[in-house]
This record gives C-alpha cells, sequence and structure tokens, in this order.
C-alpha cells in the first residue's frame, strides 16, 4: 500500500481572536470604578484621547512636546500601543497599597485628619499594650510572639509546647506570657478555644462562677438546644438557665474581627430605572458610571502635518488605531449594558412593580435567547453591574433565579416568602416544613416539603422543635 502526499485547498471560516477583540471581552466585565481606573491610564498613554470635561474654547490642546513625552513613554513601555489589560480587582488594591507607601516615605508628615482616621491593626493594639505591661525584655518577646500567632479572630492558633520549644523558653515563661495577653483589649483576646474565650470574658465581669463554669462545658449542648440536659448538667432551674444563656449571649466569640478591616466595595448602579407615565419602565444608563473621553481629532491632524520621522509617524499610527478602538468599545460596551438591563426589567416586570414577592425564574439563557447574545456575554456583562430602582440598588446577578422544582416561582421570592411565614409565627403556632408546604400550596406556589426544608436551612432559620424550645424559653 503506496502513500501520495498532496496539496489541497480548503476554504473555511474561524474566528481569531485579536488582542483588541480579547480587551473589548474583558471591558465588558469591569465594574465601573475598575473601567474608570482603566480609561485614566489609557488618557495618560495616549495622546490622542482626551477627557470631555476638558473640551472647549479654554481648553489647552496639547502640543508637539506632549505628543514627543507621550512616546518616550511609549519607548520606555516597550514599544506596545496595544490596550493593557483591564485591572483586576487585586490589581487594584496593590496599586492603591503602593501608593500609600510612597507617600508615607516621601518626606512629608500626613495630615492630623489622615492619621486619626488610619484603622489600627489587631497586632500594633496588642503590642502598644504589652510594651506599657511589662518592662522585661524577655516577656516582651514571648508576648510579641504570641500576638503574632494569633489569628484574624484573636485565637491562638499554635501550642505553648510547640511556641515555648520554637523560642527556647521554658513552658512555665509562656504560660505567664499567655496570661498576661489575655488580660489585653479586647476581652477575650488570647484564647486558645470558644469556650477559654468566654470564661475570659466572663471572669473580667466577675459572672464565672462555677454553674456558668459547666455550662462553658457543655457548649455541645448549647448548640443542640438541649435545654432539659442542660439544667440537669448545671444544676439549675429554667429561669436561671435563660439568664445564664442570655449572658453568653452577649459575649463575643470572635474578639479579634473588631479590628479586621473589611473591604469597602459600593455598589453604583450601572443603569437606572424609574417608571414613565403610561406605567412603563424607562430605563437609561448611569452619567457617573460612563467614562468620558473623546478622540481628538483635531490634535490629530496638527500633529500628523508636524511629524518627519518614520517611529513618530509609526507612534501617532500606534495612537490612532488605539484611541479608535476604545472609543468604539466603550460605546458597544455602554449599548450591550443598556440592551440586557432592559430584557432584565421586562422579564421581571412585576419585581419592579409589585416585589421580591413577584420575582419570576430567569436564566443567562433566556436573556440570551431574547436579545441574541451568547451565555458568556450576559454573564460577563452582569458581572460587578447593578440596576438602580427607587433609591434601591440591586446587583444585576440577583435577578437571576432557578424557578422551584414543582412550580414556575422564583427560589428567592419562595424563600423570601418562608421567612416571612416564619416571622409571623407565634408560640402557640409553630410551623412544621408540612405546614408550610401547605401555606405555599394555598397561595398557588407548588413546593414540596422537603424543598421547604432546603430553603429553610439553606436561609439558617432552626427546625420547627428548634423554634418551639426558643419559644418556650423566650429568648427568641
Amino acid at each position: 500500500m503506496s502513500s501520495i502526499q498532496r496539496l489541497e485547498m480548503r476554504q473555511g471560516q474561524s474566528l481569531t481572536m485579536t488582542p483588541q477583540l480579547v480587551q473589548s471581552i474583558k471591558l465588558l466585565q469591569l465594574s465601573h470604578a475598575e473601567l474608570l481606573a482603566y480609561v485614566e491610564a489609557e488618557l495618560e498613554r495616549n495622546p490622542l484621547l482626551q477627557e470631555a470635561e476638558a473640551q472647549g474654547e479654554e481648553a489647552r490642546l496639547p502640543s508637539l512636546a506632549d505628543f514627543l513625552r507621550a512616546k518616550r513613554r511609549y519607548a520606555e513601555a516597550g514599544g506596545r500601543m496595544i490596550p493593557g489589560p483591564p485591572p483586576s480587582r487585586t490589581e487594584s488594591a496593590a496599586g492603591a497599597s503602593s501608593q500609600g507607601a510612597a507617600s508615607a516615605h516621601s518626606g512629608l508628615e500626613p495630615e492630623l485628619e489622615a492619621t486619626l482616621a488610619g484603622a489600627q491593626s489587631l497586632t500594633g493594639y496588642l503590642e502598644a499594650q504589652l510594651n506599657m505591661a511589662s518592662a522585661d525584655p524577655a516577656s516582651r518577646e514571648i508576648g510579641r510572639h504570641l500576638i503574632h500567632s494569633l489569628n484574624d479572630a484573636g485565637y491562638l492558633t499554635e501550642t505553648l509546647e510547640d511556641l515555648a520549644r520554637r523560642l527556647n523558653v521554658p513552658l512555665d515563661r509562656a504560660e505567664a506570657a499567655l496570661r498576661l495577653v489575655q488580660s489585653f483589649e479586647p476581652s477575650g483576646i488570647g484564647a486558645r478555644n470558644l469556650q477559654e474565650c468566654l470564661e475570659i470574658q466572663l471572669r473580667e465581669r466577675n459572672r464565672l462562677d462555677p454553674a456558668m463554669q459547666l455550662l462553658l462545658s457543655r457548649l455541645d449542648l448549647v448548640a443542640r438546644q438541649d435545654y432539659a440536659a442542660l439544667e440537669i448538667s448545671c444544676g439549675v432551674d429554667r429561669e436561671d438557665l435563660i439568664d445564664m444563656l442570655a449572658e453568653i449571649r452577649r459575649l463575643e466569640p470572635k474578639p479579634g474581627l473588631s479590628f479586621t478591616a473589611a473591604p469597602i466595595d459600593v455598589l453604583v448602579p450601572d443603569v437606572l430605572v424609574r417608571s414613565g407615565a403610561d406605567g412603563s419602565f424607562i430605563l437609561e444608563l448611569n452619567p457617573d458610571t460612563l467614562p468620558r473621553i473623546l478622540f481628538n481629532r483635531t490634535y490629530y491632524a496638527e500633529v500628523a502635518k508636524a511629524v518627519r520621522k518614520d517611529d513618530d509617524k509609526s507612534f501617532l499610527s500606534d495612537c490612532l488605531q488605539s484611541a479608535s478602538w476604545l472609543t468604539r468599545s466603550l460605546d458597544q460596551r455602554a449599548r450591550t449594558i443598556l440592551t440586557v438591563a432592559t430584557e432584565i426589567v421586562r422579564q421581571q416586570e412585576g419585581f419592579f412593580h409589585k416585589g421580591i414577592a413577584s420575582l419570576r425564574p430567569m436564566t443567562l439563557k433566556s436573556v440570551a435567547e431574547a436579545v441574541g447574545m451568547h451565555e458568556s456575554t450576559i454573564s460577563r456583562v452582569t458581572a460587578n453591574k447593578a440596576i438602580g430602582s427607587g433609591g434601591v440598588t440591586y446587583p444585576m446577578k440577583f435577578f437571576f433565579n432557578a424557578a422551584t422544582g414543582e412550580g414556575e416561582h422564583a427560589a428567592r421570592a419562595v424563600r423570601h416568602r418562608i421567612r416571612q411565614l416564619i416571622e409571623a409565627e407565634t408560640p402557640d403556632h409553630v410551623l412544621s416544613d408540612e405546614a408550610l408546604a401547605q401555606r405555599l400550596k394555598a397561595e398557588g406556589i407548588a413546593a414540596a416539603r422537603r424543598t421547604v426544608a432546603k430553603y429553610r436551612e439553606a436561609m439558617r432559620i432552626p427546625s420547627s422543635a428548634q423554634r418551639r424550645k426558643r419559644h418556650s424559653l423566650k429568648i427568641l
């Protein structure tokens, strides 16, 4: 059997992912804050782009020197005018940290307000107390290692034996240093487990009597809400047990978290919804989230006449291509967001009229089919975006809900109704999962008992038996 080699020409179609196309796709999923940071970087490196607010008779047009300076930055960056990657949330945070570090070493003293506004860390707060409480350098060194071994919740995760072995100090010295750290504020810091954390706080309040110690030793029964067994274990009656449990609930189980700075992520609506005169809804893009940039064609024409060198002309051509791409991409991004938001409002019209109880099932596929886009595009468009209506801002992802297994009601709406029914319970009439299912059925919501139980557990609502116990103890 012989093999024959030959050349054939075939015609076919394929999609080439150019760098500009990849960046256009990434632009879709940026939040407004990330988009503004990205556009600011493009304004900095492309002299043909200009902020819209700067346009006007008195606006200063860039000069040829500005163009040459931009070219030098272009050469230093490796000679690429292809738009850089949009900043991620991590990169944005890292940039802010580096700027803060740079200002800290600039030789300028921070203003008083900035100093007061700075959040103090748990480690710094404890070390300040350590320096005041101990004059012995060796004890301070052990205490400092203990402080740096605490987790975010304020618990000691390393055993004292391991710490004493690592520092090559006697175990009793490590224990003394731990007792010193545990005397610091916030109360309960330096504990090795939940029981010890609560004991420290109760001891400082002079509330750690023998009955309370017995209660803390049986936190497993507290978690199971086995109050009868707790009465026997602690040797107290029902009234005393209620007071003891109330005392525990006023304590802080994770004292270190008060010093953990939570990231601030302000949700700003990308699309605003308002009611029209005929009861319909009018959608418009939020102007505060739209970057305002213009392609300065006047400046381009002037520079094109002035440049003579080939490398200058090549740089100008790259700037022209990048500026044209960015303005088109931003316009396409805005129109795509408005199209998808309009379809979301159309499918969820009942929600905007009556609230969450009228939320309908909606999937990425249903929206994609309605607007003629791919599901992945809808996913990118709705990521980090929000819709504002009546002074309330909703993430776009909020409106995507699967249907209940037995009906056509949105799962989020069913969970909301279950919570309402449970909150309306009385001590004499606590609803079981089956009773909740029957209530929903009477309202036209077909949900089986197992579905009700699944939704209730997802909302971390106790079972009917546990709720009945809470009602009986009057500690709801």
